[in-house]
């Protein structure tokens, strides 16, 4: 056990994986575990919520598994009041729910730009909206929100709602960030590139006809590192922003992409 974030509670929303793997919530709730945090385990899936926790005990950390869904604003105040009567505190939220989708503007329908602004954008609004007070009450706390690098540049293929939804997320993060930076507290950003994680095998691989292999080799091949990232390097840049090493460092939009958003082409 590590003490980078000893002592304090961490709500991780999305802390389930949708398959076997590790995703990127799932991921970070075990590394702040690990590092000493007393982690809230939130997702919409009650079991994978619990999985996520299962190993947390196994390793010797505390957790609690919670089912939450982050579009319902009931949800997330029942979740944020379970969370102060269990541990005490909000010390750290990290957002992790998002769901991507490929496609245009002509080939994206209305309702799936409209469920994606859901899940991505007002699942974020809402639980800062809600774990904001407590934060404010105790004058300190720190957000951690998961965006992306297509919030920031065009990807080899389109995806409109997707980099829409993420751009809204950084300015989310950056208008929380000044509004509360007096009272100590801290809203940064992580925006991972190209990983690969259960969920992104789940949404992409069907674009090349299914083909996990294909789908890795290709995107892949983009990245100057010439490998895609793995959920461990997205939890780790959410460590540093949710610890006090970062403790003066806010609003910032921190990438984890293995150089790709610095190439031109």
């Amino acid at each position: 056990m590590g003490k980078r974030v000893d002592g304090k509670v961490a709500i991780v929303t999305g802390a389930g994986s949708i398959a076997p793997g590790w995703g990127n919530g799932k991921a970070a709730a075990v590394l702040y575990a690990r590092e000493g945090a007393k982690v809230f385990s939130v997702d919409i899936n009650i079991e994978a919520a619990r999985e996520t926790k299962s190993i947390i005990d196994e390793e010797g950390g505390e957790c609690t598994a919670y089912h939450v869904d982050v579009t319902s604003s009931e949800s997330v105040q029942a979740m944020v009041k379970k969370c102060i009567e269990t541990y005490g505190s909000i010390d750290i939220l990290h957002n992790n729910v998002g769901i991507p989708e490929v496609g245009g503007p002509e080939e994206t329908t209305e309702e799936n730009w409209d469920r994606l602004m859901t899940i991505n954008v007002k699942g974020m609004f809402l639980t800062c909206k809600y774990c904001l007070p407590q934060m404010r009450k105790q004058k300190s706390g720190s957000i951690v929100n998961i965006s992306s690098i297509v919030a920031i540049r065009a990807l080899s293929y389109p995806c409109v709602t997707y980099s829409a939804s993420k751009g809204a997320v950084n300015q989310l993060t950056q208008s929380v960030a000044i509004q509360h930076a007096d009272q100590g507290i801290r809203a940064n950003s992580v925006l991972p590139g190209l990983m690969y994680t259960p969920l992104i095998e789940k949404y992409i691989t069907s674009g090349y006809g299914g083909d996990a292999e294909k789908m890795k080799q290709e995107r892949a091949a983009q990245v100057p590192m010439k490998r895609m990232g793995e959920a461990w390097d997205v939890a780790h840049a959410a460590l540093f922003l949710a610890s006090d090493e970062a403790k003066y460092v806010t609003g910032a939009e921190l990438v984890v992409d293995g150089g790709i958003s610095c190439k031109s082409s």
